[in-house]
C-alpha cells in the first residue's frame, strides 16, 4: 500500500498538516505510487474528455525543468575529469567522510528507532499519569535545530561549563583529575541528531499504531501471544512502512547537516563539501563531493523502497476499532512518565534553558546593529523564498488539476526531488552553473568592450531565493494540494463555466478557496528558511548574514554567548507550526 495513503488514513487526529508536507518529498520519490494527479473527479472527466489545458502543462513542466537544474549540475559532476584536489581528498580524508557518515548516520537511525518506535507504542497502547500531555510534548524537538542544541550542549558540558563546575564544586576535584565525555565527538553528534530528529519515528509511528483494529491484536493475544510478542510479530510489522518513511527523513536530515557536524567537528560530507569550496578554491572537487552525497541520498531512498516492495499493508474494514490502552500500575505508572519526559527535556527544554541562561549572565547588549541587521535579512529572506515557493506551489497544484497528465506528474515529482537532497548539494548544484555564466559574461565583455562584469549572479540574493526554492518547494505543494482536494468537483465545474478562463478561475475562485492551505505552505517554508544554514551558508551576498549563519558564526568563533540569542531566536520562530502540531495531536487520542 502507498505510504502516503497509509499516513492520511492514520492522520487526522495524530500528524496534521504541517508534519504531513515536511514528508511530501516521500510522495514523489520513494513512494511507488500513481504517476496520475490527486484522485479528483473533475481531473478524471478531463483526462477522458481531452480537455486538459496544454499552456498550464507547459507552464508547470518549464518549471520543474528549471528546479531540477541543481540536481543535473551535480550528477554531471561525475563525468568531470578528477582534479589534483579531488585526488588529495580521495587519498587522504574521503575515507574518513565516508566512514563518519555512515557510522553518524548508523548511530540516529538506531537512536531515532528505538526512541521514536518505543515512545509512540507506550503512549498507544499504555495509559499513566501525564499520558495525553506528554504524546504531544514528545515532539517539542523539531523546534530546536540540530546545530542549536548543539551549541547549547556544548555550553553546558566544557570544562567551564555549569555541568563539570558542579562535579568538581562537590567533589573538590580539578581539570584533568576526572574523565568527562567529549560531546564533540561522533557519539555527541548522534546523541543530538536522536534527540532533534526522532519525533519524525514517533510521530508517523504513533499514527500507524493508533490506526491498527484492536481486534488484530485481540487475536494474536488469544493465539498465545505475549505483549512483547504481539509487539514484534503483529504491530510493528503492520506500522513498518510508516515507520520507515519517518526513519528516512530523519537519516536525510542527519546527511544535510552542516552546522552541527561542523561545531562538533566530525568530518562528513557536507563539511568536506564546505571545505573544498571555500578552504581549497576548488569548486570541481566540491561538486564531486556533492555528487557522492547525492549519490548516498538516492542509495539511502533505493533500500528504503526496496524494504518495502511486497509488504503492503490493508485494512480489512472501513471502520476500525482503535486499541484501547492498557492502564499501567506501581512502579511502571512512575516509570513511564519519566521515560516520556525525558526525550523532550534533553532535546528541548534543557537547550533552550542554556541559551537563556547565557542571555542572562551576559546581559542585554547582544541586541546590537549586527543582530538587528541579521534579523532584517533573515525576515526579508524567509517572507520572499515563502512567497515565490507558494507561486511555484500553486502554479503546479493548478496545472494538475486543469491539465493532468505526464507533465504535470512530471512537475510534481520534480518538486518533491529538493526536499530530499541536503541544502549544500543543492547550493553547490547552483553555484556551478552560476559561476560558468558569470565567467563566459565576463570573458565576452572583456573581448568585445573591454569592461570587466565580474560576478553578476553569483552570491546573489536572487540565487539564494531560487536554492529556498528548490529546497523547499515539496513542503509547500504538499500543503497547497491539500486545500485543491477540498475543492469539490462541482465547485471546479462552476468555477469553468462563470470564468472566463483558467487563469480568471483559479484568481477569482480557487485561490480564496485554497487561501488557508496556501498560508501554512507559506509557514512552512518561512519557519524552514530562517532555519536554513548549509545553502545559506554557501550562497548568501557578501557581507550579508541571517540568523543562522550569525550563531553559527560565533558558536565558530567560540563566543557561545553572543551565539546565544540568534539561536534562540530561531527557537522561538520554529514554534508557531510546532504549536498547530501539537494542537492537532491534542485533539486525538
Amino acid at each position: 500500500m502507498i505510504l502516503v495513503r497509509f499516513v492520511r488514513r492514520a492522520k487526522p487526529r495524530g500528524c496534521g498538516l504541517w508534519i504531513d508536507a515536511r514528508l511530501a518529498f516521500l510522495r514523489a520519490v520513494i513512494i511507488k505510487q500513481s504517476v496520475t494527479s490527486p484522485a479528483d473527479p473533475a481531473s478524471d472527466t478531463a483526462r477522458r474528455r481531452g480537455q486538459g489545458r496544454p499552456g498550464w502543462a507547459i507552464a508547470a513542466a518549464l518549471v520543474a525543468c528549471v528546479l531540477a537544474v541543481p540536481a543535473l549540475a551535480v550528477a554531471w559532476q561525475v563525468f568531470v575529469p578528477p582534479g589534483e584536489t579531488w585526488t588529495h581528498l580521495w587519498t587522504t580524508v574521503l575515507p574518513g567522510y565516508v566512514g563518519s557518515t555512515l557510522a553518524l548516520v548508523t548511530l540516529v537511525g538506531a537512536g531515532t528507532l528505538v526512541l521514536g518506535v518505543g515512545l509512540a507504542w507506550l503512549t498507544v497502547m499504555t495509559q499513566f499519569p501525564g499520558r495525553r500531555f506528554l504524546a504531544y510534548a514528545l515532539v517539542l524537538p523539531l523546534a530546536a535545530p540540530a546545530y542549536v542544541v548543539a551549541y547549547a550542549f556544548a555550553d553546558l558540558l566544557q570544562a567551564a561549563g555549569p555541568v563539570q563546575g558542579l562535579l568538581r564544586g562537590l567533589t573538590g576535584w580539578r581539570v584533568g583529575d576526572y574523565w568527562f565525555p567529549d560531546i564533540r565527538s561522533l557519539w555527541g553528534a548522534g546523541l543530538i541528531f536522536t534527540l532533534t530528529l526522532y519525533p519524525y519515528v514517533y510521530l508517523l509511528a504513533r499514527a500507524a499504531f493508533l490506526q491498527q483494529s484492536a481486534s488484530a491484536l485481540d487475536v494474536a493475544r488469544t493465539l498465545g501471544l505475549g505483549p512483547w510478542r504481539v509487539f514484534f510479530r503483529v504491530a510493528l510489522p503492520l506500522a513498518r512502512p510508516a515507520i520507515a518513511g519517518g526513519l528516512a527523513l530523519a537519516l536525510m536530515e542527519t546527511l544535510a547537516d552542516f552546522g552541527a557536524v561542523s561545531y562538533l567537528s566530525v568530518q562528513t560530507f557536507t563539511t568536506g563539501i564546505y571545505r573544498a569550496w571555500y578552504a581549497m578554491g576548488d569548486r570541481a572537487a566540491a561538486g564531486q563531493l556533492a555528487a557522492v552525497l547525492l549519490g548516498v541520498v538516492v542509495l539511502l531512498l533505493t533500500l528504503e523502497r526496496m524494504g518495502r516492495r511486497g509488504r503492503a499493508v490493508h485494512n480489512a474494514g472501513a471502520r476500525i476499532q482503535p486499541p484501547a490502552p492498557i492502564r499501567l500500575a506501581g512502579w511502571r505508572a512512575a516509570l513511564a512518565p519519566l521515560l516520556c519526559a525525558l526525550p523532550p527535556v534533553l532535546g528541548f527544554l534543557v537547550p533552550a534553558a542554556a541559551l537563556v541562561r547565557l542571555m542572562v549572565l551576559h546581559g542585554p547588549g547582544q541586541v546590537n546593529e549586527r543582530f538587528l541587521g541579521a534579523a532584517a535579512a533573515s525576515l526579508a529572506l524567509a517572507l520572499a523564498a515563502a512567497a515565490l515557493t507558494v507561486v511555484i506551489a500553486l502554479l503546479i497544484a493548478y496545472a494538475r488539476r486543469a491539465a493532468p497528465g505526464r507533465a504535470t506528474s512530471f512537475a510534481a515529482a520534480i518538486a518533491g526531488y529538493g526536499y530530499a537532497l541536503p541544502g549544500s548539494v543543492i547550493a553547490v548544484g547552483i553555484l556551478i552553473p552560476m559561476t560558468f555564466i558569470d565567467r563566459t559574461v565576463n570573458a565576452f565583455m572583456i573581448d568585445q568592450f573591454g569592461i570587466r562584469t565580474g560576478l553578476l549572479i553569483t552570491g546573489s540574493v536572487a540565487g539564494l531565493l531560487f536554492a529556498y526554492a528548490v529546497r523547499f518547494a515539496a513542503p509547500a505543494l504538499e500543503a497547497v494540494e491539500s486545500g485543491f482536494q477540498r475543492v469539490t468537483p462541482s465547485v471546479a465545474a462552476a468555477a469553468r463555466m462563470l470564468a472566463r478562463g483558467p487563469r480568471d478561475a483559479l484568481r477569482r475562485v480557487h485561490v480564496p478557496l485554497v487561501a488557508p492551505a496556501a498560508l501554512t505552505a507559506a509557514l512552512i517554508v518561512f519557519v524552514d528558511t530562517m532555519k536554513e544554514l548549509p545553502a545559506t551558508l554557501l550562497m548568501r551576498p557578501l557581507n550579508s548574514e541571517t540568523l543562522a549563519v550569525l550563531a553559527y558564526g560565533y558558536a565558530s568563533d567560540e563566543r557561545l554567548e553572543s551565539a546565544a540569542l540568534p539561536s534562540l531566536a530561531i527557537v522561538l520562530i520554529g514554534l508557531p507550526p510546532l504549536v498547530l502540531l501539537m494542537r492537532r495531536i491534542a485533539g486525538g487520542r
